[in-house]
């Protein structure tokens, strides 16, 4: 028997398959399917549609080399459909599902190919659209009813209106399936996918009663789908608000989304604090199993996963929705991949960017530079909580504190924390925050009523929370502040200044492209094109290269303006010396470009170690994405307090000069020690010689002070 039914697959209807391709061809697909096979086949299908570019067809019907599997109508149209309800949890669905019957007949006693051409008939999609734009196209579910219910009253099965010829669904009428698979952005798609647990109980459920029984397969599937689901019939009233409330993001501006709306998080505390892992489990949705499993899903180099030390300095998108959930930023079934930075902001309403810090005190600098040029909102400072605070902590705290930024301070791993452990840690932060250099009263956040109480007050108070990524203990309340927290830095309102472009990294040769550069709009608006001609610089001489913005990407998306708030890419057309020219520190302006090696600042000597200034002091300036080292070559003693700092003192006259103390304020004169830079009065600047020594506002160019 079995030799007889291999004798009788030998009519080849189409080609063999190939390993290779976005092409699958499928027997049929049992109902009996484990959880485990749900898997394997949307990880094959997830290939498939990879290789097709997002585009993939399945030949249901088919064996591997061409050959007509002599199936019938009900096994490959319910193989059509867990197929398709795959598809719909890689955020997929079928675009186009054509049954084809009258390609075998009997004839002389055994199988044959027809000589005349087969019946195929376009049926529509089991699940739907779900609202989405394919090929530009917008498919709704009411012209999917609409078109179902045409073809429901044309026949019991499912044929094409105005046509003659029904496909037969009794033993022995052989049929085929070709099914085209179309991946779509997850904010296009209107129902859940479903998961692979529910298909797989859906289908047990539902053994015992055969597709092909229910009056068309459609509607068998729908019903199938709510009871996975566990939906409920609403009234056409409360439908109609869930479309409203589901449809409302579809009109928000990524663009708008990615600035008015992004608030940017600087993540910073000590080297065994968690951060990369906190950050990691906010934005995958998936907790950590205890030995890193999260942080490497965010981590950029190798060294970095094989010693769990961050030294870079790298932002990572968390989306929210309107209703405060998160989006998740892993796939459901394909957990190894990340979405992009264009899924996250097209699926979100509301964005935080996590910037990831080193915590290390040998990449101090890089943490400086990265708080610096980061334009933060606001920072969590996050502090293992089964040790007390290090000298690093303090660090972070006064750095923060120096830029006006506010602080949220987070606990981390309090699972299995002893409780004197934590409760210590607790009153040596809240001696931080209480001593005079960064005056914050600690405000411990227990539920959503203490989120709104201290929002609002985030410049006298430091809310602190206590996290646990392995159990989840306290991440629901900390993603409610990040979704409550209001943005803080209006840069929107510097749209009508001239455009400026400050410079954080370089990439040479990029296939395809030439020269871009990655960082912040700090002010003004740019449209690029052939004719958005723009100056970057300044180069070691201090002149600037005039060139073509020719394009942008703003979280890998493809635009054509960029305005202020904006962290975006700009590509150049620049020939191979001039690529030579570019480094990290540069701007890109449209007008009037000027570069000093001198500039005047009032500073401040933060407290602390001793460390005594006087003319000649040597040390490293960070002004925003700027970092070079500069000389002291005039200080003069001022008494007046723009930075709301405490009022000068400590300072006293010395036969070589004036020499600064702790505490003490003066208006000083730098000099690059490199090469000029391009700086404009009222940018904030920090200076060090190995820790933080003081802070202050450029507030003259010499060359242009009157």
């Amino acid at each position: 028997m079995t030799n007889d039914m291999y004798a009788k697959r030998s009519l080849k209807v189409i080609d063999a398959e190939s390993n290779d391709g976005s092409e699958e061809y499928k027997r049929q697909v049992h109902k009996q399917l484990s959880t485990t096979r749900l898997r394997t086949l949307s990880t094959q299908m997830s290939y498939r549609l990879d290789q097709g570019n997002g585009r993939c067809i399945y030949h249901v019907g088919v064996e591997d080399d061409g050959c007509h599997s002599l199936l019938g109508y009900s096994a490959v149209s319910e193989s059509a459909w867990i197929l398709e309800s795959i598809a719909r949890g890689l955020n997929a669905v079928v675009i186009g599902r054509k049954m084809i019957q009258n390609e075998i007949e009997e004839g002389e006693g055994r199988l044959r190919l027809a000589d005349h051409p087969p019946l195929v008939i376009d049926e529509p999609s089991v699940l739907g659209v779900g609202g989405a734009i394919l090929d530009g196209v917008t498919v709704n579910e009411d012209s999917k009813e609409e078109k179902t219910e045409e073809i429901i009253n044309n026949s019991d099965i499912g044929v094409k209106k105005g046509k003659a010829h029904k496909l037969c669904t009794e033993e022995g009428s052989f049929t085929r399936c070709v099914l085209t698979i179309q991946m779509i952005e997850t904010h296009l798609l209107d129902p859940s996918p479903l998961s692979m647990s529910s298909l797989a109980r859906s289908r047990a459920d539902s053994r015992s009663t055969s597709f092909s029984e229910s009056m068309d397969g459609s509607m068998a599937a729908t019903d199938l789908m709510d009871k996975a689901k566990g939906t409920v019939t609403v009234p056409e009233e409360t439908k109609l608000e869930e479309n409203q409330s589901v449809n409302e993001p579809e009109v928000i501006s990524v663009e708008e989304t990615l600035s008015s709306r992004n608030i940017r998080v600087a993540v910073v505390g000590n080297v065994d604090a968690g951060k990369s892992t906190l950050i990691g489990t906010l934005t995958t949705s998936f907790l950590d199993d205890g030995r890193g499993s999260s942080r490497t899903a965010i981590m950029k180099h190798r060294h970095e996963i094989e010693s769990g030390r961050t030294s870079t300095s790298s932002s990572h998108l968390l989306g929210f929705k309107h209703s405060g959930e998160v989006v998740v930023g892993r796939e459901k079934h394909r957990a190894n991949r990340m979405k992009t930075d264009d899924e996250i902001a097209k699926m979100s309403y509301r964005i935080v960017t996590l910037m990831d810090l080193a915590g290390h005190e040998k990449y101090l600098k890089t943490t400086i530079h990265g708080v610096s040029s980061g334009m933060a909102d606001y920072s969590l400072i996050l502090v293992n909580s089964r040790h007390p605070p290090t000298h690093m902590t303090q660090h972070h705290l006064n750095l923060c504190c120096s830029y006006g930024i506010p602080v949220v301070v987070v606990f981390t791993k309090v699972d299995g924390c002893p409780e004197h452990a934590l409760s210590t840690s607790r009153k040596e932060v809240a001696k931080l925050l209480k001593s005079p250099e960064i005056n914050k009263r600690p405000f411990r956040i227990k539920s959503e009523a203490d989120i709104t109480t201290c929002i609002g007050k985030l410049a006298s108070l430091a809310p602190t929370i206590d996290v646990s990524c392995v159990t989840g203990h306290g991440l629901a309340l900390l993603r409610k502040l990040l979704f409550t927290l209001p943005k803080r830095r209006r840069h929107e309102k510097k749209v009508g200044r001239p455009f400026e472009f400050l410079v954080d990294d370089v990439f040479n040769n990029v296939p395809g492209v030439g020269s871009v550069v990655s960082g912040f709009v700090n002010a003004g608006e740019l449209a690029v094109g052939s004719h958005s001609y723009v100056y970057v610089g300044p180069t070691d001489d201090g002149t600037f290269l005039k060139t073509v913005a020719k394009s942008a990407h703003i979280a890998r998306i493809n635009t054509t303006h960029v305005t202020s708030g904006q962290s975006a890419c700009l590509a150049f057309s620049l020939n191979k010396e001039q690529r030579k020219k570019l480094r990290r520190g540069m701007v890109v302006v449209t007008e009037s470009p000027t570069s000093t090696k001198e500039f005047d600042a009032e500073i401040c000597v933060l407290k602390g170690e001793g460390t005594t200034i006087r003319e000649s002091y040597q040390a490293y300036v960070h002004i925003l994405n700027v970092r070079q080292t500069a000389y002291a070559r005039d200080i003069k003693i001022v008494n007046t307090n723009n930075l709301g700092l405490p009022p000068s003192h400590g300072a006293r006259a010395d036969p070589d000069g004036i020499v600064l103390r702790p505490g003490s304020r003066a208006r000083v004169t730098f000099e690059f020690a490199k090469r000029p830079e391009y700086i404009r009065p009222g940018m904030r600047m920090l200076f060090r010689d190995g820790r933080v020594r003081g802070v202050g506002l450029v507030t003259a160019i010499p060359s242009t002070a009157s």
